[in-house]
This record gives C-alpha cells, sequence and structure tokens, in this order.
C-alpha cells in the first residue's frame, strides 16, 4: 500500500467512468406482462428515451432519435408519458407536444404546435380520451396557467378542453377502474404541494367532462400524495394529517388509517407522476417507505391490514414503483451497488436485474460505506447526516494527517439524500476526501415536523446543520479542521453561498447552480416556485429585507474563501445571471474564483462532457486551494485572482 496525502489519491472511479455507460432510470411503468420505462443517457446529450421489456425478457429501444420524452410542466416534469394497450403516448421536450407512439409506427403529433405543456397523464380508452395536466404559456404578460383537460387520443386539434381550473396547480389526475370517477389533486400559492393541497372527486360524464366535483381531503396544513384507485374500485392515498405520511383508504366518504406509523411513505411532489405504493392482487398492496432515514419496502393485506415488512437484497429504495400479478419493478440499490431496475417477486422476494445504471464493475477495495450519524445542532437539537470516509485499497495517508471535508447540500430544499451508490461521492473518497452528506432541517423522510424547521429559516437552519455537522467531526479528531469545503447544486448551492459567507469554518467550496441572490429568485423564476419562499423565508416583497438580510450577494465583504461556480446558461429555476453576480463581486474584491458555464444546460447538468468537467473542475479548483498534488492530469480551470 502507498503512502500518499489525502487528496492525492490515484483512484479508478474518474469522471470518464461515471459518465461511461451510464443512464438515468426513471419511470417503470407495467402494461400486462410488458415493462416500459425511461433512460436517460448522457452520451445522447441526455435525451430521455422509453424502453420497453417484453414477457419473454427482449428489450428494445421504443423512441426514435431526436425524440426526448420530457415534459417541462413545472420546469421539473416528471410523468412524461403513459401506456395503453401497447400504445405510447409521450411529451416530447423540443416542442412540449405530446405524440402517439404505435407500435412498429413513427411518433404522430396529437396535439398542435402551440406554446403548452402537457404532463401527468391518464388514458380513457372507453371514450378515446386522455385526462392531464396541462400549462398554458401562450400570454406572456401573465403567469402560466395550469389546468385540468381532457384530450382527444386520435388526434386533437383544439388543444385540449379544460374539464377543472381555478387552482395554481393540478396534478395526478387518475380515472376509477369503472371509468366512472376522476380523482386529482390542487393547490395555490403560497404553498407547496408538501406543505398543504386538496384531493378533489368528481364524476365523469358521457363526453369526459366532470360533474359533482367536491374535496374529500387535504387543506392548507395537510399534504396528500399519490391517490391510487385500488383493485377493489376504492380510492387509496397519502396523507401527513397525523405528521408522517402514511396510507388512508376511502371509506364512506371518510379516510380510514391503514398503516398508522412514524414513517413516509410519501415523497416531496418536485416531479409528477410519483409512485410509492402499487397493487399486485386483489387484496395486496406494496410499499415503499421510510424510517428513521432508511428505506424499506412492505406488504399490506387490504382485507386483514395485516402487515409484513419484506426483507429485500437491497437497501435503498427509490420511487417510482410499478406492479402487476405478484411482482413491482421498482429502482433499488445498495452502498456498493449501483442502481438498477429491478423485477421483484412478493412472494418469494427474489430479484431480476433489468437495468442498471451502469455496468461498470467496481471494486468494493475502492468503495466508501456511509455512517449513519446523529449530531448535535443550534438550538438543543439534532440533525442528520451519512458519513462517507476516505476509501482506497491501494493508498493510505502518512501517520498523523486527517483527511480534507466536503460537505454535501441536498437540493430542494425540501428533499434528502440517501445511501445508495453514488458514484460521485465516491470520486471524492478514493482520492483521500472524507464526505459528510447532510439531511439538514427540512429535509424529507423525518416526519412533517422536521421538515418544517425550514419554515422561516432557509438560511440559517440548513446553514447551522450543514456547519455544525463539520465542527462535529472537527472535535472529533476525525477531519482536517483547516481543510474544511462545501458543495451543493440549486437550493444546495444556496446553502453552500451562505456557509461560505456568513460563517468562518469552510475554507473553500463549490456552487452548481446554485442561488445567491434569494431576492432575485423571488422576482425572477418560474411559476412552481415564484412563492415557495414565502413559507421558507418570508412574504414578498412585505418582507423585502429578510431576503436581502439572507442574500449572500449582498455580504460579499464578509466572503473571505475560494469558490467555484458551474452554471447552466439556460437554466430557468436559477438564471445565471445569479452566478455571474457572485463571480464579478469577488473578482473585484480579489478572491480566488473560479466560473465554469455550460451551453445548452438547464438546471442541472445532463450531457456526458459537461458532467466531467464539473467533477474535474471542482477536484481541480480543490487540489490548488488546499495545495495537493493530482494523481492524473484533468483539464484546469482559470481560477481568478489565485496567486
Amino acid at each position: 500500500m502507498t503512502i500518499a496525502a489525502y487528496g492525492s489519491w490515484k483512484s479508478p472511479i474518474t469522471s470518464e467512468l461515471i459518465v461511461a455507460g451510464a443512464v438515468r432510470l426513471g419511470a417503470p411503468k407495467f402494461d400486462g406482462a410488458t415493462l416500459y420505462w425511461i433512460e436517460g443517457r448522457p452520451s445522447e446529450g441526455g435525451r430521455n428515451v422509453i424502453v420497453r421489456r417484453a414477457a419473454d425478457g427482449a428489450i428494445e429501444d421504443l423512441l426514435p432519435a431526436p425524440f426526448n420524452a420530457r415534459t417541462r410542466v413545472h420546469e421539473y416534469g416528471g410523468g412524461s408519458y403513459t401506456i395503453h394497450q401497447e400504445n405510447v403516448i409521450f411529451s416530447n421536450f423540443s416542442d412540449q407536444r405530446l405524440y402517439r407512439l404505435n407500435p412498429g409506427s413513427a411518433p404522430e403529433a396529437i396535439t398542435p404546435a402551440l406554446p403548452l405543456r402537457y404532463a401527468d397523464m391518464t388514458v380513457d380508452a372507453a371514450r378515446g380520451l386522455l385526462f392531464c395536466v396541462r400549462e398554458d404559456h401562450r400570454d406572456p404578460k401573465r403567469e402560466a396557467q395550469n389546468t385540468l383537460v381532457r384530450v382527444m387520443l386520435a388526434a386533437d386539434p383544439e388543444e385540449g378542453v379544460v374539464i377543472a381550473e381555478g387552482y395554481d396547480f393540478y396534478a395526478t389526475p387518475r380515472l376509477s377502474p369503472d371509468g366512472n370517477q376522476l380523482t386529482w389533486l390542487c393547490w395555490n400559492h403560497p404553498n407547496m404541494p408538501w406543505d398543504g393541497c386538496e384531493l378533489w372527486l368528481a364524476d365523469v360524464q358521457p363526453n369526459g367532462d366532470l360533474a359533482n366535483a367536491q374535496c374529500i381531503a387535504g387543506g392548507l396544513e395537510e399534504s396528500i400524495f399519490q391517490p391510487t384507485w385500488g383493485p377493489d374500485g376504492r380510492l387509496y392515498f397519502v396523507s401527513d394529517r397525523t405528521g408522517w405520511w402514511n396510507l388512508y383508504r376511502l371509506e364512506d366518504g371518510n379516510a380510514q388509517a391503514l398503516l398508522p406509523m412514524e414513517a413516509e411513505f410519501g415523497r416531496p411532489q418536485w416531479v409528477f407522476d410519483q409512485v410509492t405504493f402499487v397493487f399486485t392482487d386483489s387484496q395486496t398492496l406494496v410499499c415503499v417507505y421510510s424510517q428513521d432515514g432508511e428505506e424499506h419496502l412492505g406488504k399490506l393485506n387490504l382485507h386483514t391490514l395485516g402487515f409484513t415488512r419484506l426483507e429485500v437484497p437491497f437497501n435503498n429504495l427509490a420511487s417510482p414503483v410499478a406492479g402487476t400479478a405478484g411482482c413491482i419493478a421498482l429502482l433499488a440499490g445498495s452502498p456498493t451497488e449501483s442502481s438498477a431496475l429491478c423485477l421483484l417477486d412478493t412472494a418469494t422476494c427474489s430479484s431480476t436485474v433489468v437495468r442498471r445504471s451502469s455496468n461498470l464493475p467496481l471494486d468494493p477495495g475502492y468503495l466508501s460505506i456511509p455512517e449513519a450519524l446523529t449530531f448535535p445542532t443550534a438550538n438543543g437539537l439534532t440533525a442528520h447526516a451519512l458519513l462517507y470516509r476516505p476509501k482506497n485499497r491501494d493508498f493510505t495517508a502518512p501517520e498523523g494527517e486527517r483527511p480534507p471535508l466536503l460537505v454535501f447540500s441536498h437540493g430542494g430544499p425540501t428533499g434528502a439524500t440517501s445511501g445508495a451508490l453514488n458514484l460521485s461521492i465516491q470520486f471524492w473518497t478514493s482520492r483521500g476526501f472524507a464526505v459528510l452528506d447532510v439531511n439538514y432541517g427540512g429535509s424529507t423522510g423525518y416526519g412533517r415536523a422536521y421538515r418544517q424547521r425550514l419554515n422561516g429559516n432557509w438560511g440559517i437552519v440548513d446553514v447551522e446543520d450543514c456547519v455544525n455537522g463539520a465542527r462535529y467531526l472537527v472535535e472529533r479528531g476525525e477531519v482536517d479542521g483547516v481543510r474544511l469545503a462545501i458543495r451543493g447544486g440549486s437550493a444546495g448551492g444556496y446553502t453552500t453561498l451562505c456557509a461560505l459567507t456568513f460563517h468562518r469554518v469552510f475554507a473553500a467550496g463549490a456552487s452548481h447552480y446554485g442561488i445567491g441572490d434569494i431576492e432575485a429568485l423571488a422576482r425572477d423564476t418560474h411559476k412552481f416556485e415564484s412563492r415557495y419562499l414565502d413559507r421558507l423565508v418570508g412574504p414578498y416583497p412585505e418582507r423585502a429585507d429578510l431576503y436581502r438580510a439572507r442574500s449572500p450577494i449582498h455580504f460579499t465583504d464578509q466572503l473571505s474563501c475560494p469558490v467555484i461556480f458551474f452554471q447552466g446558461l439556460d437554466d430557468p429555476v436559477v438564471p445565471p445571471n445569479q452566478a455571474e453576480a457572485m463571480v464579478a463581486a469577488l473578482k473585484a474584491k480579489g478572491i480566488p474564483v473560479a466560473y465554469v458555464p455550460f451551453e445548452g444546460e438547464q438546471h442541472g447538468f445532463r450531457r456526458a462532457e459537461n458532467i466531467r468537467r464539473a467533477l474535474d473542475g471542482e477536484l481541480y479548483f480543490y487540489s490548488r486551494v488546499f495545495g495537493f498534488e493530482l494523481a492524473e492530469a484533468v483539464e484546469p480551470v482559470l481560477i481568478e485572482n489565485l496567486i
């Protein structure tokens, strides 16, 4: 074993390996015994391809280039396709039109070329209709209009007929098995769906219009998730009315709790068509749930309400899931195996891997296994994180040296991190960095009260938890207190910039499409998040003072450590002027700063060459700032003001 300084270890987990053959897997759906899913392929410029696996195991791409199954509703998308009797309906990214893809035929547009976006579809075959969410961008002088519409499956020259309107947002239209009722979710500004939303139910008329619509659950302080019709014709859903997202069933107009637990059966609805529970037969519901920060799989008998936790060969589970007779498809992984689309027999718990996100073999000698960490933070509370120690079978550090620490701040901020194998973390640990992946107050998976810690305190609670997590490790003697760095994307980038500006703990940081000016974000962002900050910070412009006080751009005089910025130039969520303003301020002050912009990228990087550039550029930046030699040559980035 070679003795070498932390950070300088040579690793086989390169940026090239991370993107080589890697795909993003999502949206599994069954049509009978046939399984469909989406693969996001960095090697094809981030194109989302619909893939099909027949009952005999044969796999084929269905979506020819250049078609890209991705919707821009809410900008984050999700729910971009549906299937019925081998016919695929999908939203195409370049024009946002709906297309029908019949077996053996080229995609055919069924909506006109107008500035309209569609998502979260359900088929009404008996009426020849499609129910879905529509986002109307035809009037540039007003906010986009979100409605529920019915669209003719054959082709709809009139772009769909509005069947529900008046709320700011709609999601999850789902048709009952007999076709007589439609259910959906809706909510208004300033709520996000995880704050509070309403569950509605209506009768469907012969022409597809709705009648007798009524709100049956939810409200301003109750979040509903995934309304779904069961095989018994009853409506199932998840509600956090007790403080935890638990399972319910509608019984004679009342919500019956099926499995009261201090566990989360729901997820924050950043994207459409998230699924955490499915039915595998007339009496069985199979669900993914989170408890104490870990994901589990369970089986509920709908008749007796007996519940069994399933022992499965993986410990990191992600929605969505899909179900068919005695079997589910889900995305699963472990700390040592890349995420995979798996088929699981719910009777035997035996599994078959259909597709891995990466097929590259990984030697466990280079993989760091996360350790769940609970640590003290501000106001006498505790926070949660995953700790990854440096790990490389070929290297050890000089005696007495402590590793540099890289704190990861996840996006959202209403999101969460997990212990699934993440090569972007192993990229760092295999080079000699320790990584602390923080589930700060406001994160999902620990109940509504933990999620609400961030209300009114964004830029405070999240930052304190990241800072206190780093201090905790320094106090325990596990990391080098003078080589602490923090990095994050989007909202995590904001947490990063706040930590670097308002605290004196970190020596460097990296902002990936992060927010430097939350006042500018309140004035200039897309509809879905345009009032998000009302709860996280305060109403704008009434509390413009809070926005200015918590925006790092106004306090660059307090920032005294190097920062690198990565930014997509077509980002509609965090426009590039935010990063550019921060860079300009740091350059003027003489602080080392680097800026790496990416043409054609939006909120998050999807192209292989840009993912590689961001990883290598950040590594190069830390090597120059912390003064260690790189084991391999990487393309340098220009660092202004670095002596």
